[in-house]
């Protein structure tokens, strides 16, 4: 019997694992989707290749690409934006790195203390969290990340609208600021040269700005896995859970195995997880592991599924709801001069607005570039409407480009473009969720899921965030010196809060440890067990700050250990003494 099973290696399962096998555990850590060990060799630039949901390395499905992606059901027109790999989808991730705003907290009683969703807050306060954002932070690291000329073109947009500049990694008012971001600063002839022959480590270190963020990062070619640029988890936790006999005392080395899909979780007599079937996609032989933890970490989208698959206990009928998705949207500027949109970290700065959300920058390839003009829900202008409730914004144009309109909209090449990517602040709302399909026939690994997101159905206080912030963004591409501004209204990404934590069990799955009311000594430690839109921000950090705090709580109760975070805290930071100060301003 092992001690822990950790289901998914994307952003906060491998966090589990390290922790843990850090102080002497045996775990088990299942990957469904396949191990790149060598991506230089196995991946490629190419988007499609890339990105392709289907075919392409970056996809849920199983490591031979000659079949078919595994099946989902989406209700409405949308996106799913994960990945069946190690590193899960921060392979796909820009390194994003902020900390949740404190407004989305129990205990917040700041002025602005109405704008969020009181009903669904976090169940303990803002402060508790920040030792485990200081160890994240630390373990990844995360730092201000590499400037270039598109963040200088932003800046002055930010300027232009009158936001300050925020110094603090607590978001504390409207400001902008470089994203904290989990990309290695470049070093040696990093960001100082185009030239392949130069871009090799050790002469080249950390980000070369080589601009593929999206389709997985191995630069600088050479580095060893640990010292690649984008800390996605493939390249950070990973690494660190299978070797911490070699870092920390008393370690033992985490095992892993990938193509191995979980299909069911066992529970006994007294309805405690005990256990896990999963199945080996390359040969489908089937086997059954033991142990005293189970931790899930397969996602928004696959820990319902395997929840609902495993029959286990849904009382209150929240497993799979409330999913939130920060109503999406992208604003793209047209500018006469050069951008520099396709070089350096995909995300290097960001806008903060609490109470309604938060925009960050947003590059991408050609291929992306053009699929974001044409990924809407506003329909083609003359030739239908899906009537969407959401307006132009003040943008030059609208909707989805296509043919002619798309053409003479790319004729300039992406790097005379700007994106906007806007993370509205939106409610937890029970009828969007993921279920089971009763349309799509089970795949090998059983029933599929369902995604049911009622995008014309939100909030007002969901669709006022997201047109505010649309609004702010065509302000800002324009202060910041385009000379035309294009919405496509995007349609919903899946993101998190399927699983979602709670203060009370009757309208959530798992408790402010994140163990489930229902099924003890069964853990969710992903996106999918955050209880809110965190205000705004990317999701990964506020993850993996949980998933260490979830480490602790799981040490003490079941193995008889001690905490170890302000015991061992790497840091002792100035931002700490400012948090601190936090509280009296209502923080």
């Amino acid at each position: 019997m092992r001690d822990v099973i950790v289901i998914g290696t994307g952003a906060g399962g491998p966090v589990v694992g390290k922790e843990l096998a850090a102080r002497g555990l045996d775990v088990l850590m299942l990957e469904g989707g396949p191990k790149y060990a060598n991506p230089p060799e196995q991946w490629s630039r190419l988007e499609d290749d890339a990105n392709n949901q289907i075919l392409g390395y970056l996809r849920i499905g199983p490591s031979d690409r000659e079949r078919g992606g595994w099946a989902r059901e989406n209700v409405q027109y949308g996106y799913v934006q994960t990945v069946a790999a190690v590193g899960g989808t921060t392979t796909h991730y820009f390194g994003n790195a902020p900390r949740a705003y404190p407004g989305v907290f129990r205990g917040y009683s700041g002025r602005d203390r109405d704008n969020y969703d009181r009903k669904h807050e976090f169940p303990f306060d803002y402060l508790s969290l920040i030792p485990y954002y200081e160890w994240a932070e630390a373990t990844l690291p995360v730092q201000a990340a590499a400037m270039g000329t598109k963040e200088e073109i932003w800046f002055r947009g930010a300027r232009g609208l009158g936001l300050p500049l925020q110094k603090t990694k607590d978001v504390m008012g409207r400001a902008h600021r470089p994203q904290p971001n989990a990309v290695l600063q470049p070093r040696g002839t990093a960001g100082t040269t185009d030239d392949p022959a130069l871009l090799h480590y050790p002469q080249a270190r950390g980000c070369t700005y080589c601009g593929h963020c999206y389709q997985g990062c191995f630069e600088p070619r050479g580095a060893p896995r640990n010292l690649t640029a984008k800390r996605s988890t493939d390249n950070s936790y990973v690494p660190m859970a299978l070797t911490a006999d070699k870092w920390h005392p008393g370690g033992k080395p985490a095992t892993l195995i990938a193509d191995a899909y979980v299909t069911k979780i066992h529970t006994d007599g007294g309805g405690a997880a005990t256990g896990v079937d999963w199945r080996d996609t390359r040969t489908g032989d089937t086997h059954t592991e033991e142990a005293k933890v189970i931790v899930m970490a397969g996602g928004c989208v696959e820990n319902p599924r395997l929840w609902l698959n495993s029959g286990l206990p849904n009382p209150n009928d929240w497993v799979g709801r409330g999913a939130t998705d920060h109503q999406n949207d992208i604003i793209i500027g047209l500018f006469p001069f050069y951008t520099g949109h396709s070089k350096g970290p995909g995300a290097a700065v960001r806008a903060e607005f609490p109470g309604y959300g938060g925009m960050e920058a947003f590059a991408a390839g050609p291929a992306l570039q053009a699929a974001l003009a044409t990924f809407s829900d506003a329909g083609i202008k003359g030739a239908y409407d899906n009537g969407t409730p959401f307006s132009s914004a003040g943008a030059d144009s609208f909707g989805r480009l296509v043919g002619n309109d798309l053409r003479k909209f790319m004729e300039h090449g992406v790097d005379r473009m700007l994106n906007v990517f806007i993370l509205a602040d939106d409610d937890v709302e029970p009828q969007n969720r993921v279920n089971i399909s009763q349309q799509i026939p089970a795949d090998e690994n059983g029933p599929v899921p369902r995604y049911e997101n009622h995008y014309r159905e939100r909030s007002p206080r969901t669709k006022r965030n997201r047109e505010f912030l649309a609004r702010k963004a065509v302000q800002l591409l324009r202060k910041a010196g385009a000379t035309h501004v294009h919405r496509p209204a995007m349609p919903p990404i899946y993101v998190q809060t399927t699983m979602r934590m709670g203060t009370s069990n009757a309208d959530s799955v798992v408790n402010a440890n994140q163990e489930s009311w229902f099924v003890p000594r069964l853990f969710v430690t992903d996106v999918s067990s955050i209880p809110n839109s965190l205000g705004g921000p990317n999701p990964t950090l506020t993850t993996q700050a949980l998933s260490t705090k979830t480490s602790e709580a799981i040490f003490r109760k079941y193995f008889g250990g001690d905490p170890w975070v302000h015991r061992e805290s790497p840091v002792v930071s100035t931002d700490r003494r400012v948090s601190k100060g936090l509280a009296a301003r209502g923080y």
